[in-house]
């Protein structure tokens, strides 16, 4: 009877990402992909969350295109809106309310203190309200499902630790109301950095468009990049990413793609010449499903927006009770 209980217990798991940007390999070989495993061993809530992308000035028309262009790569990537829940920010309106709340929670020092803010405000002509206070933004798309788990890289660490923090204050003030999530890192998660300057993380920036390798990218393209990715003198092949960061580069994607450890990849050679050619052969056709995959959605947008209502459907079915609970518990109208 107790173990039938227990396996009645599902953990429940969040992600978002935000509309800004091209998708690149970092992302796919980072955070995509362990969705994608997530689906299947939780309750997933993967979400657009286009108004994150609000708090700098945006084309309403290229972001309306970046959003359903970001929902059909996460479905060509292997999101299955049959086992998880897919939908766009916008679309569940609890997610501005309950934000709303939390800001009201959180204390004006804590937002201050965020790194992010302190790094995308600096030297920026127009620095938005939205840019100060998205981290309650983004409390409350963890907490308004009952998230437990919420896979993190280390940019955002300190914006969980807030929404624990968040959780803990409105449930000491008002009662049990939140559940409070932990980080988890995932298992299987590559560090895929610049291919340009292997020293830095491989981004959505237009800073190195040479070492950037974007999921959408023409693949013979793709295959130039990795050939010219940067790496050392000595032509030595070992994995050690604090000494050799270009060629611990090369072997952590490699190791991504074929599922074999960097160590073991290492000692298959003795050239940099012939680990960037297998590399860009496994990055190819890693890709090379996904855009083919991409390319039949992106004939269908109509089809796309009404998986992405049904699954904001699926939220709104979590959402609305939850938003009940808290407007109870803070004494406002509930009917």
């Amino acid at each position: 009877m107790g173990s039938g209980l227990a396996s009645l217990v599902v953990t429940r798991v969040f992600s978002g990402i935000k509309p800004t940007g091209p998708v690149q390999l970092g992302n796919l070989l980072g955070a995509l992909r362990t969705w994608v495993d997530d689906q299947h061993r939780a309750d997933s809530t993967f979400c657009v969350v286009d108004l994150h992308a609000l708090t700098v000035p945006q084309d309403p028309a290229v972001l309306r295109a970046a959003t359903t262009e970001l929902a059909q790569l996460l479905l060509a990537v292997g999101i299955d809106p049959t086992v998880s829940t897919l939908f766009v920010q916008s679309d569940v309106r609890e997610h501005t309310e309950l934000s709303w709340i939390l800001e009201c929670t959180a204390a004006f020092g804590e937002l201050r203190r965020m790194t992010q803010f302190k790094d995308k405000s600096t030297d920026a002509t127009f620095v938005s309200a939205g840019l100060f206070t998205y981290p309650a933004l983004m409390a409350a798309d963890i907490l308004l499902y009952d998230t437990d788990e919420v896979p993190v890289g280390d940019d955002q660490r300190q914006h969980l630790e807030l929404t624990r923090d968040l959780a803990e204050r409105f449930n000491s003030r008002y009662g049990p109301t939140f559940v409070v999530p932990k980080a988890t890192v995932p298992t299987v998660a590559a560090r895929v950095m610049d291919l340009a300057d292997p020293t830095r993380k491989m981004s959505k920036s237009e800073d190195s468009p040479q070492g950037t390798v974007l999921v959408l990218d023409d693949l013979d393209d793709v295959t130039r990049k990795i050939r010219r990715a940067v790496t050392d003198t000595d032509n030595e092949v070992r994995f050690d990413p604090s000494a050799k960061p270009g060629v611990s580069n090369l072997l952590a994607i490699l190791s991504a793609c074929t599922g074999d450890a960097p160590e073991t990849l290492a000692d298959r050679y003795t050239q940099y010449g012939p680990l960037k050619a297998d590399t860009a052969d496994a990055v190819v056709e890693y890709l090379r499903p996904i855009q083919q995959r991409y390319a039949e959605f992106a004939e269908d947008p109509s089809g796309t927006r009404s998986i992405l209502l049904a699954g904001a459907d699926k939220a709104r079915a979590l959402a609305e009770p939850k938003m009940h609970q808290v407007r109870s518990r803070l004494g406002l109208p509930t009917d």
